[in-house]
């Protein structure tokens, strides 16, 4: 088995580093724009089958395809660039609880077989002062995150609660319905762990 990650992001490789599976990764060309009236959960499940299989059409192998996006109220919440978007985010985000969809995709390269599933992740944020909000943005600039934090680092100080199945998703790929799919490909990660 050739297992590839369509995606350029540290983050994900690194979650899929923690599998201790061997992986490639290679970074879709896919417009990511969201279609009139397209809902979150359409939209992660569409873009991900789409870099899934935009890398499959080029290489040989499973390619694992992602995608996610967070909102509250309705409203998708895009990354922030910079320090005055991160705090005008997270100032709306204060006291209120966002959902993160997550879409994932496989897509068997060989075959043409494939599978989309979709995972949601909440998110409850404390009430933020300005102060705590500023220092938050300075020690950890989570400028490339939608929502301007960082979970798996200072992030979770913002926190009230969490609330889903994979905390994985919420760093934006799902380990535990990775595995659920790559069994539906007939792969055991256990058979492909790398030992030491």
């Amino acid at each position: 088995m050739k297992l590839i990650l369509a995606s350029s992001s540290l983050y994900r490789k690194s979650l899929l580093a923690k599998l201790c599976i061997p992986f490639t990764s290679e970074s879709p060309d896919v417009d990511e724009t969201p279609l009139t009236n397209e809902k979150p959960e359409q939209l992660v499940s569409r873009l991900a089958l789409a870099k899934a299989a935009y890398v499959a059409a080029h290489h040989q192998g499973i390619v694992i395809g992602s995608d996610q996006v967070a909102c509250v109220d309705g409203k998708i919440l895009g990354k922030p660039a910079n320090f005055s978007n991160a705090f005008k985010q997270l100032t709306f985000l204060s006291g209120r609880t966002v959902t993160f969809y997550t879409g994932l995709a496989l897509f068997d390269s060989q075959t043409g077989k494939q599978e989309t599933i979709v995972e949601t992740f909440d998110v409850s944020f404390k009430h933020l002062s300005p102060k705590s909000i500023t220092g938050y943005l300075e020690v950890e600039t989570p400028y490339d995150c939608a929502g301007s934090f960082k979970s798996e680092g200072l992030g979770i100080c913002l926190f009230s609660s969490l609330d889903g199945r994979d905390p994985n998703t919420l760093v934006g790929l799902p380990l535990i319905a990775l595995i659920e799919l790559l069994a539906k490909f007939d792969v055991d990660i256990f058979d492909y762990i790398q030992k030491g």
